[in-house]
């Protein structure tokens, strides 16, 4: 795996995991001030989501790298 194709693994992974950690810990707020959705989370908690989806996704990434590079899976043709 090329670095091009490793950065876009990544990214991909990325939003993949970042999607099934979003709604983790969510609690909507008792009493919503007036002008604010009634169904919002009280405390996203967005920063420490960030950092769990990177840290997960860099070893995911790694996982796949090491798949693909000992040869595993592959993307080409064997040839005859």
């Amino acid at each position: 795996m090329g670095p091009v194709s490793g950065v876009v693994t990544y990214v991909v992974l990325w939003w993949l995991v970042f999607f099934m950690v979003l709604p983790w810990g969510v609690s909507r707020a008792e009493n919503p001030e007036p002008g604010h959705e009634v169904g919002a989370p009280d405390k996203p908690r967005l920063w420490l989501k960030v950092g769990v989806t990177t840290l997960v996704s860099a070893v995911l990434l790694a996982i796949v790298w090491a798949v693909i590079d000992a040869g595993w899976i592959t993307f080409r043709e064997p040839r005859a």
